[in-house]
């Protein structure tokens, strides 16, 4: 069973509820739903997919990464959708143990959304570049990116799928704007209160 464009389009609507500036942005998000392509499925190159990753944070506030390759990026635990998901959420938790072996019951979900569901912290779309060794043509990645913490600062003891993995400082993260919703996140924990943007 794959993830229906209901259920990505559901958790978009309580994204962009919870950060109405960022409708622009994912407007090509929208049209693809609107356009009715088959946004999990990883083969969906037209207008691109939509991926799962997750942003762990230890109790001293740190990002889990992976690196990529030998010496490339470190990036967020993340990955395409697969049949065997049953919501963005529960594929952001399955793509986080692949990558790291970190396993779910020792990471809480972080922002909880008003269905009982968590609601992605992050919407990163980005384009991802042709790569003829796989015969991908160049497409979009909607990437949802959940956050999770965990319950200790150690890193697992196997790296999973990925290279080597390490705590990094939130600053580190992919882009600027997922940096500040972290900083957000301990200000409004420090608080009691929620990140909205």
């Amino acid at each position: 069973m794959s993830i229906p464009n209901t259920h990505i389009r559901a958790v978009l609507d309580g994204y962009l509820e919870r950060f109405p500036k960022e409708a622009e942005a994912a407007g090509p998000l929208v049209r693809a739903l609107d356009g009715g392509h088959e946004l999990s499925s990883p083969k969906e190159f037209r207008v691109g997919h939509a991926t799962a990753g997750a942003v762990v944070l230890d109790p001293c506030w740190r990002v889990l990464m992976v690196r990529g390759g030998d010496r490339g990026a470190w990036l967020l635990p993340g990955g395409h959708l697969s049949g065997g998901d049953g919501a963005l959420d529960e594929a952001a938790l399955a793509r986080l143990t692949e990558a790291t072996g970190l396993a779910p019951e020792r990471v809480e979900a972080g922002a909880p959304g008003g269905s009982g569901r968590p609601l992605p912290l992050d919407l990163d779309v980005h384009g991802v570049p042709e790569d003829p060794d796989r015969g991908e043509p160049e497409h979009t990645h909607f990437a949802f990116l959940y956050l999770y913490r965990a319950t200790a600062a150690t890193v697992p003891a196997r790296g999973g799928d990925s290279g080597a993995l390490a705590w990094r400082p939130h600053t580190d993260v992919p882009s600027a704007r997922l940096a500040a919703k972290i900083s957000q996140t301990l200000a409004a924990s420090r608080a009691g209160s929620t990140v909205r943007g």
